[in-house]
């Protein structure tokens, strides 16, 4: 048999090995099911976007902070930089602290997608967002998904993509090689969104044939009128638990906060949140509001030169932070009911004594849920403690 693959270039390569162990074959079964029990594949009108740093190896390493804009990913390559001016300055080197600093001050004031400083080659990197969907709604998560942590304690894990390698001469199971290809194929638009973002993809779709899969992320999907919707379309989560632990935090924080509620309705809310805290189940339904924790499938394109990043008609609302704070020194302090046409200059800076009433009621509710999550955490260690004490040594 004829090898092609010397003549394939390498963003363009697909590498199937078997799934070698138990929970890598388990994984690799339901993704085969996932085919069947949720054929549709639907994109996400927000994509997340990363920075990324090229590896003298081959391949880009992400970093751990993602943003649903890519000015969020920009302004965290400028912190990155930061820290190398300050770790070069702790060094001693003052050459790399200049060096690192100036791109951290140009990360500050200039809308910036790659950057080469001091040998080391930085890009924003753009990964795209889709939801498998069956006749029940979106896929939740899979039993193979990792989902370690306790309720309420999700954010103190480590991040599952910091470091991660965007290489596609790395090897995947055929069923993730094949959701490779379907989401390579896919350039549907998200119905209502802007005109141009079509054209982005099929631009996308000819600079950037070739693509490799992030690990899949979760996010709260709600059915409103019929049909299932993001809850928050920004937001995603490492783990299933994230995506609970934010729903939980909504249902006692923020709805209160948010939305008109009587105490009965707040009783509510609070008694399904407890519920998804000790089922940690996948469904919830309060109020004949219907939320799921979903699970995302991501992918970044890849082309000659690397991975895509930001397409032109991306949500990108917000300038780079200098410039930001040049506009406010300009403008002046912006204020709710300011019109923005400047005849506001005899108003004063007075306290306002309904925003500071809810900033006091905000404050109340996060301090409430933060007393809880440490007497759960409380509870949890007796409870490990007394089965430690009951599985000791028995003494002679």
């Amino acid at each position: 048999m004829t090898g092609y693959e010397d003549g394939v270039p390498g963003y363009l390569t697909f590498r199937v090995i078997p799934q070698e162990g138990p929970v890598a074959a388990f994984a690799e079964q339901e993704a085969w099911q996932a085919r069947e029990l949720y054929p549709d594949l639907n994109g996400l009108a927000l994509a997340e976007f990363f920075y990324a740093k090229e590896l003298d190896s081959g391949g880009w390493a992400l970093s751990k902070h993602l943003s649903d804009a890519p000015q969020g990913a920009r302004d965290s390559l400028g912190h990155h930089f930061r820290m190398r001016a300050a770790r070069a300055r702790d060094e001693g080197d003052e050459r790399a602290h200049a060096e690192w600093t100036a791109a951290a001050l140009r990360m500050d004031r200039e809308v910036i997608d790659e950057v080469r400083v001091r040998g080391e080659r930085f890009r924003i990197v753009r990964a795209s967002r889709f939801l498998r969907t069956g006749p029940d709604g979106p896929e939740p998560p899979r039993p193979s998904d990792p989902d370690p942590a306790e309720a309420g304690e999700a954010h103190t894990l480590p991040s599952r993509i910091e470091g991660h390698v965007i290489d596609p001469r790395l090897g995947t199971g055929l069923a993730d090689g094949l959701l490779r290809l379907d989401l390579l194929r896919f350039l549907g638009a998200v119905p209502g969104a802007p005109a141009g973002l079509r054209e982005d993809a099929l631009d996308a779709a000819e600079r950037c044939p070739g693509g490799v899969l992030l690990p899949a992320v979760f996010m709260i999907s709600e059915r409103v009128d019929g049909r299932w919707q993001a809850f928050h379309p920004g937001a995603s989560d490492d783990t299933p638990q994230g995506a609970r632990d934010g729903l939980t935090t909504w249902l006692r924080v923020m709805a209160p906060f948010t939305l008109v509620m009587t105490d009965e309705d707040r009783a509510a809310y609070a008694r399904a949140a407890d519920l998804l805290d000790e089922q940690r189940c996948d469904d919830l339904v309060v109020d004949g509001r219907w939320f799921r924790v979903s699970r995302v499938e991501r992918l970044v394109r890849l082309g000659p030169d690397g991975p895509e990043g930001p397409r032109p008609h991306d949500f990108d609302p917000d300038p780079p932070v200098a410039v930001q704070n040049e506009r406010s020194a300009d403008g002046g302090r912006w204020r709710a009911g300011d019109d923005g046409d400047g005849d506001d200059e005899d108003d004063e800076d007075l306290p306002n004594p309904v925003v500071e009433q809810q900033v006091r009621e905000l404050q109340v509710l996060w301090e409430q849920e933060l007393a809880r999550r440490a007497a759960a955490r409380e509870r949890r260690a007796d409870r490990r403690r007394g089965a430690r004490g009951r599985t000791g040594p028995a003494e002679g």
